[in-house]
């Protein structure tokens, strides 16, 4: 499985996802965001988070800590934790977002 061949979705405008493994239990998601997007805060209830940064340098807003990641850095979330991925270089960044369950009707949005 690759992102060439997995099913592919925009969020976020003009940001980019590929579904890697999706079912109830497990949810892999490879994510690209061009520079200077942000996600919209929000948390998740049930569902376990974490974030593998692939390349460039992302922005992890975690219940009002920031925490830059580099490639190959990572940031866990649990569940009921506001979060938000920024990415505020001039690169692109992609990375991993694995989620245990999956995060299918578990999402609260979030005033920013």
């Amino acid at each position: 499985m690759s992102k060439e061949n997995a099913a592919h979705y925009i969020w976020g405008g003009n940001c980019d996802g590929w579904h890697l493994v999706q079912n109830e239990t497990l949810s892999v998601i490879h994510e690209k965001m061009p520079a200077g997007t942000t996600e919209s805060r929000h948390y998740h209830s049930i569902s376990r988070q974490f974030f593998f940064i692939l390349g460039g340098e992302a922005c992890m807003e975690l219940d009002g800590e920031e925490h830059i990641l580099a490639p190959h850095e990572g940031i866990e979330i649990a569940p009921g934790m506001p979060h938000q991925m920024q990415n505020r270089g001039r690169a692109e960044v992609e990375f991993l977002v694995i989620s245990q369950p999956g995060t299918r009707g578990d999402r609260t949005e979030l005033d920013t």
